[in-house]
């Protein structure tokens, strides 16, 4: 076969032969670096980077077609006649045209849970820095203020274990599973709200029927659901609402779960303790997000799933891929089964 990796700036071929190296005795493997400059605005997908011209012009011949974040529209799928197989290492492919894949019945593979545990590891992080009120503290150093040597300043940052606390987490997928065995070792109770859950619970985790029970046992609620038309703003005025008081809110899944106004009227009011966000809506202005004025919140990039570890693990997934389909075996990850048949 032939294979066709083609990296982008937050997954660099590289990291492609470092998982593809072991397929290279028995096929054709080259590798392309998109030209980031060159990304047009108007295709009819999300969160993309490098021009479809670009990588159509290898792709003759092509057999395997694997991408992070280059952009796959019809114009690549048409480019090569021996195309069998996409793969697209992250969990959602909103880079690829599924519809004009399903078409020509191409299957497209992804990589759910490549970074579940970078994910769980940040979420626990979170937790711990709200208990322990690190934002404040370090605001405390931001704005001026010194370090002594008395064993009395830290009276005015009194903060939390984890110990002893529920958690309660919504969504109990790949990263709920891996935050409920981390928040265990901290010796937390963990409650669990996920309405497609049909199998039982990890041991010492239970799950409870309704989110606002959920909302009313936990002092940290962190979101771990898949964002979808239906749970848009989840979290709104009235969810943040039914939290406990002095609770603490996490969200390391999506932006569109989260009605951001809701939450930083909570966090104004002090009805929450802090919150912890790893993704929020595009705002148009420039500056500090608004919820930064709380010295009770963190905010980070969309740096969840950043860890060399995440990208390899994606990687090798995608050869695991490309492995099976060579062997004549059943795919695994495929995200439109029900178009092609696979």
């Amino acid at each position: 076969m032939r294979i066709l990796a083609v990296g982008d700036s937050f997954f660099p071929t590289g990291v492609f032969r470092r998982a593809l190296e072991r397929l290279e005795s028995e096929h054709s493997v080259d590798y392309l670096q998109v030209d980031a400059s060159r990304t047009p605005p108007d295709l009819p997908i999300r969160e993309y980077e490098g021009d479809p011209a670009e990588i159509a012009a290898h792709m003759p011949g092509v057999d395997a077609l694997v991408v992070h974040g280059a952009p796959v529209v019809d114009e690549v799928l048409a480019a090569s006649e021996a195309l069998r197989l996409i793969c697209c290492a992250r969990g959602g492919p909103v880079n690829v045209d599924l519809g004009a894949a399903s078409a020509r019945g191409l299957p497209v593979v992804t990589t759910p849970g490549k970074n579940a545990d970078s994910v769980a590891d940040q979420t626990l992080a979170f937790l711990v820095m709200l208990a322990r009120r690190f934002p404040h503290a370090q605001r405390f150093l931001l704005d001026g203020h010194t370090v002594g040597e008395s064993a009395f300043e830290g009276a005015q940052f009194f903060g939390h274990d984890l110990g002893g606390h529920t958690l309660g987490l919504v969504g109990y997928g790949n990263v709920g599973h891996r935050v409920a065995r981390r928040a265990r070792a901290f010796d937390m109770e963990v409650v669990v709200f996920d309405p497609f859950l049909d199998a039982e619970t990890d041991g010492g985790v239970e799950q409870v029927g309704d989110l606002s029970e959920l909302l009313a046992r936990a002092d940290f609620v962190s979101v771990h659901a898949r964002a979808t038309p239906e749970n848009e703003n989840l979290f709104d005025r009235d969810a943040f609402a039914r939290m406990r008081p002095g609770a603490c809110f996490v969200n390391t899944a999506r932006e569109t779960l989260v009605d951001e106004d809701a939450l930083d009227a909570a966090l104004e009011s002090g009805h929450l303790a802090g919150a912890a966000l790893d993704v929020v809506h595009k705002r148009a202005d420039s500056g500090p997000h608004p919820l930064l004025r709380h010295d009770n919140v963190v905010l980070t990039p969309h740096i969840g799933g950043a860890t060399h570890e995440t990208l390899l693990h994606g990687a090798l997934m995608v050869a695991a891929e490309i492995e099976r389909l060579a062997a004549g075996a059943p795919l695994v990850n495929v995200i439109n089964r029900n178009a092609v048949g696979t």
